[in-house]
């Protein structure tokens, strides 16, 4: 998967070698909680993250590198956790304070979802802060409109497709 400026770069535990200091600013967790992970946390985390799969079978686990195309350097990551038998998707995105307020996070979220739908997930969602403007904005430029909906002070946002992707196993 690319977009124009970035590469999608499936996520592998050595990303954690780069990505330690990707994650690094404490102001990233200002709105998730907890704090910038160690290296060995990395490490451990995508290790599990990347088998592709939660241990029940139930979710299919899809996270990239975000990579610019001009230098290769990572930036920060997209993620989709696919379930109901692939028709619904949670995602989320997170870049590096030294790459914000670049138009990035839009773009990934955007290229996320359309590559998304195009596999046949008709409902794409994400939880927000309600005071994370930022990542409300990148949620409504990827098309998606927050709901009355709240779990653990986290805001819903969704976006739904009318109608299944078109290809040969669904004409229109």
């Amino acid at each position: 998967m690319t977009s124009d400026r970035l590469l999608f770069a499936p996520l592998s535990a050595t990303d954690a070698d780069e990505m330690v200091h990707v994650l690094s600013a404490k102001s990233l967790y200002t709105f998730t909680g907890g704090s910038p992970p160690t290296l060995d946390e990395l490490r451990a985390r995508y290790t599990r993250q990347s088998i592709g799969r939660s241990p029940d079978g139930t979710q299919e686990w899809r996270n990239w590198i975000l990579r610019t195309k001009q230098d290769a350097h990572a930036i920060g990551y997209v993620q989709a956790t696919i379930m109901d038998e692939g028709r619904r998707a949670e995602v989320a995105w997170v870049i590096g304070t030294s790459w914000q307020g670049q138009g990035y996070a839009s773009e990934a979220a955007r290229a996320l979802i359309t590559w998304l739908h195009t596999t046949g997930v008709t409902t794409v969602q994400a939880h927000i802060h309600p005071a994370h403007t930022a990542s409300a904005a990148v949620a409504r430029h990827a098309g998606l409109l927050p709901t009355d909906h709240f779990d653990d002070d986290e805001q819903l946002w969704q976006h739904s497709f009318d109608h299944p992707p078109h290809s040969p196993a669904h004409p229109h």
